[in-house]
């Protein structure tokens, strides 16, 4: 085969030799032409596939990072699922201790009842030293009804 291309090229540069100047400016002008239209196709061609290429970097770039938002928006989720859970229990214990204040205070048991500004007394209802009996007001022995003092239930 190298023999045949070097063959080749031995008869076209005798061809050129040969040929007269017009025919060779046109046979340049096609070459360069051709020469320039293959540069061209080339030149598209590499610059197709580095576009191509950047195309699926950039989609699997963008893949990778919409995984990572929705896994960082379940993470999110989750932590914000929890502390509302936490914020409900606490909720919860703080009612449970409030009625149980309010049992506390609304129970029927008047030593455990907290008494309203109603059930103060007031200055005038204090006894003084005057109020209190003197020992000559408390019965003695002598005020004692006997059994004959007492009425019968058919007189």
């Amino acid at each position: 085969m190298d023999k045949m291309k070097k063959a080749a090229l031995k008869a076209g540069k005798k061809i050129i030799e040969n040929t007269p100047e017009p025919i060779k400016e046109k046979v340049e002008d096609k070459i360069k032409e051709k020469a320039k239209e293959k540069f061209v196709e080339k030149t598209e061609e590499k610059l197709q596939e580095k576009v191509n290429a950047a195309a699926e970097k950039l989609g699997h770039a963008k893949d990778e990072n919409a995984d990572k938002v929705h896994g960082k928006a379940e993470e999110a989720k989750e932590k914000v699922q929890d502390i509302l859970l936490s914020v409900r229990d606490k909720l919860g214990n703080v009612k449970e201790a409030g009625e149980d204040f309010q049992e506390k205070i609304s129970s029927k048991d008047d030593k455990k009842k907290v008494k309203g500004y109603k059930g103060i007394k007031g200055v005038n209802q204090i006894k003084s030293s005057t109020d209190l009996k003197s020992s000559t007001k408390i019965k003695s022995s002598n005020d004692i009804k006997s059994s004959t003092d007492i009425k019968s239930i058919g007189s």
